[in-house]
C-alpha cells in the first residue's frame, strides 16, 4: 500500500545531507580554523567541543580539498579563514559572509564546503547569504561514504549516519517543513508539524535499519565464532584514509579490492585467508579508513564492522609514511582505536606498517630503516612500499612470528600405519621438522594454537611438550 504517508517515508530514506551533490559542481572550499585555545562548547556556538589542533592549517585545508575532490568537485577556490570566537548566526564574521559571496557569485560557484561543523541554523543562514549549497565536513564525509559503499550492509551503515545526520538538521533548519497538516493515517494527530511526522519517520527508519544492522552483528559473530572454530587467527588493517590499507590487502592476497589514490577508497570491509612463509593460514581483514575529526555517527553507525578490528589477534597500523602529517595521522588513528575499547599499548597486537617507502628519497628511506632497526622487536615497524612490495617478505615474517608466540610444540612419533594421524596433523598444527625413518615411523614436532591442544592430547596421548 503507498500514500502520502509511503512517499513521505521514501524521500527520507532516499534524501541525503548534501542532496546527492553532482560531480564536476564548481566548488568553494573554506577552513574556518579556530585561533586559540576557545572551544565550540561555549555559549556563543551551540557546537560540540572541538579545539584547535596542532596539525598547520595548510595541511588540514589539503584534506578537505582533497575530500571535495573525492566525490570529483571541481574546486575552484581554496582558502582558509581564522576565527577566534565561532559566531551563532554564520560561524564567521560578517564581513567574511560578505566577501565570500561576492567570491561564490564571481566564480558562479553552486557548492561552498565548509571544513568545520556547522549548526543547522549556520547551514540555512549562509545559504541564504550566498545563494548556493552549503555543506559541513560532516555532511561531506557522509556524501563520500554514500558513494563509497557497495555492499547492503555498508549502505546501511551510511543511510543510519545520513538520518542520524538529518534528524540533527529538522530543528529550526527546514523551513518548508514548518507549515501543519492534521492527522492522517498512522503519522499522528491534528495539528503536528510537518517537523514532526517527518523526525518520527526519521527515527522510526532509524529503528528498522538498525534492526537489521543487528542481524549483521549476529552473523559476524557466527562468521567469527566459526573461524575460532577453525581456528585462524585474524590480522586487522586499520589507519588512515588513504594510507594504503587496500593496496597492502591486494598485494598480500592477490585480490582484487578497489583501491585508489582518493579518501574513503574503501567502505566495506573484505577478508581473505592469506599463507605466512612457513604455512601458517591467516585470515586478513581490510577496513575503512580512519580521519581526524570523524563525525561520532560514523563510528556508531560502524560499529558491526569495527568488531572485526576488535576481535583481531594481530593490528596491521598502516601509516603513509610519506605524508608529512604522519605523526598526526597517526595521532587520529589511535583516538579511534581508544574509542573502540583498543588498549594501544599492547605492542604484542599491534605492529605499525611505514608503507609508501617508495615515495622517500633514498636518504630519508635508509634513516628511517635505521630508525626501526633500533627499536625492541616488539615494537619494531615494518618499512615497506605495497605498490613495490619493497618489505613485504619481512612484513609477512614479522607477522608470523607473532602469530605463533607462545604457542606450544610438541613432539610426536607415529607409526607407518598412521597416515590419517600425519592428515589430522598437517591439517589441525604447524609441522616445524618431520623425520622419516626406517620402516616408514615418522617423527614430527608440531606447532599448534593453545585452543587445539585438547583436541591433540586425545588424539596423541604420547605427544610430548618441548615448548
Amino acid at each position: 500500500m503507498t500514500g502520502p504517508n509511503q512517499n513521505d517515508a521514501d524521500r527520507l530514506g532516499r534524501e541525503k545531507p548534501a542532496h546527492d551533490i553532482a560531480a564536476r559542481t564548481r566548488t568553494v572550499v573554506f577552513g574556518p580554523y579556530l585561533t586559540r585555545g576557545r572551544t565550540r562548547g561555549g555559549p556563543r556556538s551551540g557546537h560540540p567541543a572541538e579545539k584547535p589542533t596542532a596539525r598547520p592549517i595548510a595541511a588540514r585545508l589539503d584534506e578537505a580539498v582533497g575530500l571535495a575532490m573525492a566525490i570529483d568537485l571541481e574546486v575552484v577556490v581554496r582558502d582558509t579563514i581564522p576565527v577566534s570566537n565561532p559566531r551563532p548566526a554564520t560561524y564567521i564574521g560578517s564581513g567574511k559572509v560578505l566577501e565570500i559571496a561576492g567570491i561564490v557569485a564571481a566564480e558562479d560557484a553552486g557548492l561552498v564546503v565548509m571544513d568545520c561543523a556547522l549548526s543547522p541554523v549556520q547551514q540555512r543562514n549562509l545559504e541564504k547569504a550566498w545563494g548556493a549549497k552549503v555543506i559541513d565536513r560532516t555532511g561531506l564525509i557522509l556524501e563520500i561514504f554514500g558513494r563509497r559503499a557497495r555492499t547492503k550492509e555498508g549502505s546501511l551503515q551510511v543511510e543510519l549516519a545520513h538520518l542520524a545526520y538529518q534528524k540533527s538538521r529538522l530543528v529550526r533548519s527546514w523551513t518548508h517543513l514548518e507549515r501543519q497538516r492534521g492527522g492522517f493515517g498512522f503519522l499522528g494527530g491534528p495539528g503536528e508539524t510537518q517537523i514532526e511526522a517527518d523526525r518520527r519517520l526519521i527515527q522510526d527508519r532509524m529503528r528498522r535499519i538498525e534492526r537489521d544492522l543487528e542481524g549483521v552483528k549476529q552473523t559476524r559473530s557466527l562468521h567469527r565464532a566459526s573461524r575460532r572454530r577453525v581456528p585462524y587467527p585474524i590480522i586487522a588493517l586499520v589507519g588512515y584514509t588513504n594510507a594504503g590499507k587496500s593496496t597492502l590487502f591486494n598485494r598480500l592476497t592477490s585480490a582484487d579490492v578497489f583501491a585508489e589514490n582518493l579518501l574513503f577508497a574503501t567502505l566495506d570491509p573484505t577478508s581473505r585467508a592469506i599463507q605466512l612463509p612457513q604455512g601458517e593460514t591467516a585470515i586478513l581483514s581490510d577496513t575503512v579508513g580512519f580521519i581526524s575529526d570523524l563525525p561520532t555517527m560514523l563510528v556508531a553507525a560502524f560499529r558491526a564492522t569495527l568488531e572485526d578490528v576488535v576481535e583481531a589477534d594481530v593490528l596491521l597500523h598502516v601509516r603513509d609514511i610519506s605524508h608529512g602529517e604522519t605523526e598526526a595521522e597517526a595521532a587520529d588513528v589511535e583516538e579511534v582505536l581508544n574509542q573502540l575499547g583498543i588498549d594501544m599499548n599492547d605492542r604484542g597486537r599491534i605492529v605499525e606498517v611505514w608503507n609508501k617507502s617508495d615515495l622517500l628519497p633514498p636518504d630519508e628511506r635508509e634513516r628511517l630503516a635505521a630508525t626501526a632497526a633500533r627499536l625492541p622487536a616488539e615494537q619494531r615497524p615494518s618499512l615497506i612500499s605495497a605498490a613495490t612490495g619493497e618489505g613485504i617478505t619481512e612484513l609477512l615474517a614479522g607477522l608470523e612470528q607473532r602469530v605463533v608466540a607462545g604457542r606450544p610444540s610438541y613432539r610426536l612419533a607415529l607409526p607407518a600405519e598412521d597416515g590419517s594421524g600425519l592428515h589430522w596433523l598437517y591439517e589441525q598444527t604447524e609441522i616445524i621438522h618431520r623425520e622419516d625413518g626406517e620402516g616408514g615411523e615418522v617423527k614430527v614436532v608440531a606447532r599448534v594454537a593453545p585452543e587445539k591442544v585438547p583436541r591433540l592430547l586425545t588424539r596423541f596421548p604420547e605427544a610430548e611438550k618441548i615448548g
